[in-house]
């Protein structure tokens, strides 16, 4: 009978092979066991939800802001499991959705200041205009003058030599009526001073 035994020296090369196989599948448990806890991707996801939320975003993006808070808690309760790596995960697009709810927030608060000073510029050119047309209108006649009066104003001021008093027989004359007398004598008459 014939018995098969190993050749010689070739004990040592499978121990060496048993190792490397148990040294590997050591190695390779070991490593998915210790990924470490997010703690800075947890920090980072925090602290932007806290800027979001001083940003506005409640009033602004609410929705972006919604999703980040309920991703921040999944994140917070996946670390409680101690699945690092969901969490992880979880806090990245938390904080990714809190930084587009702060950028939002910010872009509304943006645009609600300009539209606060279009109000106020038109508001302004309102008053200017209405002051502007006042400043061009007549002014108001006085309540006892009459309405068929010049305004003074417009008219320049006669010279200190036609005001003065006329001399003695000159000046402004009546004349007599002349409705009484007969059509036949209306001759030219002379007016004498």
């Amino acid at each position: 009978m014939y018995i098969f035994s190993p050749p010689a020296g070739s004990h040592g090369r499978i121990r060496t092979a048993a190792a490397v196989l148990v040294l590997t599948l050591t190695l390779a448990l070991a490593g998915c066991a210790t990924v470490p806890p997010p703690n800075d991707s947890m920090n980072l996801a925090q602290t932007q939800l806290q800027a979001a939320r001083d940003a506005g975003a409640a009033d602004y993006a609410p929705v972006d802001l919604g999703f980040a808070q309920d991703k921040f808690q999944q994140a917070q309760a996946a670390m409680a499991a101690r699945k690092y790596a969901v969490a992880a995960d979880l806090a990245d697009e938390s904080r990714a959705d809190a930084e587009l709810a702060r950028a939002k927030a910010r872009l509304g608060a943006a645009r609600a200041q300009i539209q606060n000073k279009v109000q106020e510029n038109t508001h302004l050119r309102n008053q200017g205009e209405q002051s502007a047309a006042a400043s061009q209108a007549p002014p108001a006649t006085p309540a006892g003058a009459s309405s068929g009066t010049m305004p003074t104003e417009d008219m320049p001021a006669p010279a200190a030599s036609d005001v003065s008093t006329p001399p003695s027989g000159a000046g402004f004359q009546t004349m007599p009526d002349n409705s009484q007398q007969p059509a036949s004598s209306s001759s030219t008459r002379e007016v004498q001073p």
